[in-house]
């Protein structure tokens, strides 16, 4: 979906050293052009700097499901995704070999690459995107000043950093990363195929580790247009050689560390390069600042296993750009007073926790071996494995009487 192009006036940068908008946005990756496009299609002048004009394919979020999706068809995104992802609606959930349960449920999977064209195509105005990178900034009351590396400037009422975990630019404001846990993940990424070319089995399946020696969360494999492509959480020294192992034998060393998949995939065979990924968690300090924002990862960063970073960032997108930017652009100022309302916001708050919460849940019950943790695993795989066979017994009867509990 797309505005009118009566709408969202384009910004004219051709010749010009100064540009004026209503809002600047730093950072094009997925956060900074959902917010763009949702900004600009409600009418704003918007400029969104980005020093790439096409975003590279890198290893980032590769798959959405659940409430993620309730938040995308909020915003006006779902269509348009469907168009550059795999909708899947199964998985198969193992563990040791057997099945542990089944997940009904509409999901997606796609690249990243595809998933942050998408969202600038939905920008109305192409003119909107201005291929520069951000130096410095400066304000504070109710006009901020972007310098851009070539020179030109940009001024706008509002400045919102996507940047991710780019912290230059921030970090001349004053802005800090503090670490909460340093080399908290480490996620791999590859993408699959038979040996035979015939499809899987299964549409998607989850394979959850099974020594709390090995760090493993779980390999999850669905369906993008490349393949199938399988995406694995650790919590594991990054240093250790078994990293080494996974980049150069992917497919030995992925039986070698979850035997129980051998059964489900037969003879395959890794069709591209593997990607990784270490991740710190973070959230930044001193950020209260007039006249500029933080969203998704350049505020707090997430844990991937845990699967809950879109989920923030989308939350951040929502309630920055509906609610609280264009109330903001419709009075004087943009003082703390009307920052401090974003991240105060209670559904924003509960995001970042929830974030945080689940983080140290997936490592705690992937690596922890005291016999506390021990237990409570146990009674975790074993609880969703009974609720599976009831249900398969008596189809429905789970749903219904959680209904009833909510109720």
């Amino acid at each position: 979906m797309t505005a009118d192009g009566t709408v969202a006036e384009p910004i004219d940068t051709a010749g010009t050293s100064t540009i004026v908008a209503d809002i600047a946005i730093v950072g094009g990756g997925l956060a900074g052009s959902l917010a763009a496009a949702v900004l600009a299609r409600a009418g704003h002048r918007i400029a969104l700097i980005e020093k790439r004009a096409v975003h590279p394919d890198e290893f980032r979020v590769e798959k959405i499901g659940g409430h993620q999706l309730e938040l995308l068809r909020k915003l006006g995104f779902l269509n348009a995704l469907e168009n550059v992802a795999c909708r899947y609606d199964q998985v198969l959930n193992i563990r040791e070999g057997k099945v542990v349960d089944v997940s009904v449920g509409q999901a997606y999977g796609f690249s990243y690459v595809d998933l942050v064209a998408m969202a600038r195509s939905q920008i109305p105005a192409s003119s909107n995107l201005i291929v520069d990178e951000a130096t410095a900034i400066s304000g504070g009351g109710d006009v901020q000043h972007l310098e851009l590396a070539s020179g030109r400037r940009v001024t706008a009422r509002l400045v919102v950093l996507a940047t991710g975990m780019a912290a230059a630019l921030g970090y001349k404001l004053g802005i800090k990363r503090r670490i909460l846990a340093e080399r908290h993940s480490v996620s791999f990424g590859f993408t699959i195929a038979r040996q035979d070319g015939r499809p899987f089995d299964f549409e998607a399946l989850t394979c959850y580790g099974e020594r709390t020696a090995d760090g493993i969360d779980y390999l999850s494999l669905f369906p993008v247009r490349a393949g199938m492509r399988a995406n694995l959480f650790m919590f594991r020294d990054p240093t250790d050689p078994i990293m080494r192992e996974l980049r150069r034998e992917p497919e030995a060393t992925v039986l070698r560390l979850l035997p129980g998949l051998r059964t489900y995939l037969g003879d395959f065979r890794v069709i591209d390069r593997v990607q990784n990924w270490v991740m710190d968690l973070t959230v930044v300090e001193g950020h209260l600042q007039p006249g500029i924002v933080l969203i998704g990862d350049a505020f707090q960063t997430n844990c991937p296993a845990a699967g809950t970073g879109v989920a923030r960032l989308l939350v951040d997108v929502d309630r920055l750009c509906t609610e609280y930017a264009p109330k903001w652009l419709a009075t004087p100022g943009m003082g703390l007073e009307k920052i401090s309302q974003f991240y105060s916001d209670r559904e924003k708050i509960a995001a970042d926790q929830q974030s945080l919460k689940m983080a140290h849940f997936r490592q705690a019950l992937t690596s922890r071996n005291d016999i506390g943790w021990d237990v409570r695993r146990r009674l975790h795989f074993l609880r969703r494995s009974l609720t599976h066979r009831v249900d398969q017994m008596h189809p429905g009867w789970i749903g219904r009487v959680r209904g009833a509990l909510r109720a």
